[in-house]
């Protein structure tokens, strides 16, 4: 299985924490803040897609609101699948960065 981007594991670990708010706007302000990164908001909408179909998450649609012109909210869930992909993505992550010096120590012995 192939290991998910960095930008795909943001977009899981964000709609974990949004929980019931986990939409597209939701999700790409949350990492925006996070980041610090001025994402194109059309370029969250694909990465979830690809989520859903490789069974990560889950998408719903929510009631249509006047404010969106009638428009329904589509917002997104964690999956069982998309939890062991997180861990497993974090037990990778703490494999490389365990033993390792802080890294304020590391650059002092490289000046």
């Amino acid at each position: 299985m192939a290991e998910l981007t960095r930008f795909e594991e943001q977009i899981l670990l964000s709609i974990w924490r949004l929980k019931d708010e986990a939409y597209g706007i939701s999700v790409y302000r949350h990492i925006r803040d996070l980041t610090g990164k001025d994402l194109a908001i059309g370029g969250i909408y694909f990465p979830l897609e690809r989520l859903v179909k490789k069974g990560f998450l889950e998408a719903q649609k929510g009631e249509p609101t006047p404010v969106r012109g009638g428009q329904s909210k589509r917002y997104y869930r964690l999956t069982e699948l998309g939890a062991e992909e997180l861990i497993r993505s974090k037990k990778i992550q703490d494999a490389f960065w365990k033993g390792l010096p802080p890294l304020e120590y590391a650059m002092r012995d490289t000046q």
